[in-house]
């Protein structure tokens, strides 16, 4: 697809054979890529906003990698592909609660990460399109922005929990389960990582209740969650 060609990818891995590796599948689909070794310097590149993608080694040299993302979060939305020697789903979960998009075991094939990629780009260029303003009079939702007000106030959320609120912000008063949360917000997130929903509710209502201390978001026991119709 021709929009991936102006796609610009920074791999931070401290692993040159594999960095070289995944660098040459990348640039032979269209991809400009970038490489850098440490997680400080991730950072720093970051900042120019140059990149539209990070593919992010957990085990780094002088940051882990899920702390370079801790630290990334606080002021970017850019999409970050984890990639990590261990498959454990504690990290799986670990990494998507911090506003990862997917996360990949090494040995990996470079053809599945290339893949893994475009989905998410794919993803990522239809959501303006995908949500619409809300019909609730106390949330405004700004679908060029990505952002939402509630009582006029305009809430600083992440990426995710920006599409899991406007989701239901989309349907108020019906109920949805995490799994149809997960398929919806997380795409691919499985069954096994319903927790992470749960994380992106509690840390919602924190910031909803810190502009107005009412209880927006209902929790229906064991059925899933829902936004007061209104």
């Amino acid at each position: 697809m021709n929009y991936h060609r102006a796609m610009n990818i920074l791999i931070v891995d401290d692993e040159p054979a594999i960095a070289d590796t995944l660098a040459y599948a990348l640039r032979a689909e269209g991809f400009a890529v970038d490489h850098c070794l440490l997680g400080r310097e991730a950072l720093a590149r970051l900042e120019a906003g140059d990149h539209d993608l990070v593919v992010l080694d957990v085990g780094l040299p002088d940051l882990n990698g899920f702390d370079v993302c801790r630290a990334l979060r606080r002021n970017s939305n850019i999409p970050v592909l984890f990639l990590t020697a261990r498959s454990d789903e504690i990290d799986r979960i670990v990494g998507l609660e911090l506003g990862g998009d997917d996360y990949v075991a090494k040995p990996f094939s470079p053809r599945e990460v290339v893949s893994r990629i475009r989905a998410i780009l794919r993803r990522l260029d239809r959501e303006p399109a995908a949500v619409h303003r809300p019909k609730s009079a106390i949330f405004n939702v700004d679908r060029e922005a990505l952002r939402i007000a509630y009582h006029g106030e305009w809430l600083a959320l992440t990426r995710y929990e920006y599409l899991l609120l406007a989701l239901l912000l989309e349907r108020p008063g019906r109920i949805l389960s995490r799994q149809q949360i997960m398929e919806s917000v997380w795409q691919d997130g499985g069954e096994s990582l319903e927790r992470t929903v749960d994380t992106h509710i509690k840390t919602l209502r924190g910031k909803l209740r810190a502009v107005r201390d009412d209880e927006v978001i209902v929790t229906h026991r064991g059925l899933g969650y829902s936004v007061a119709g209104a």
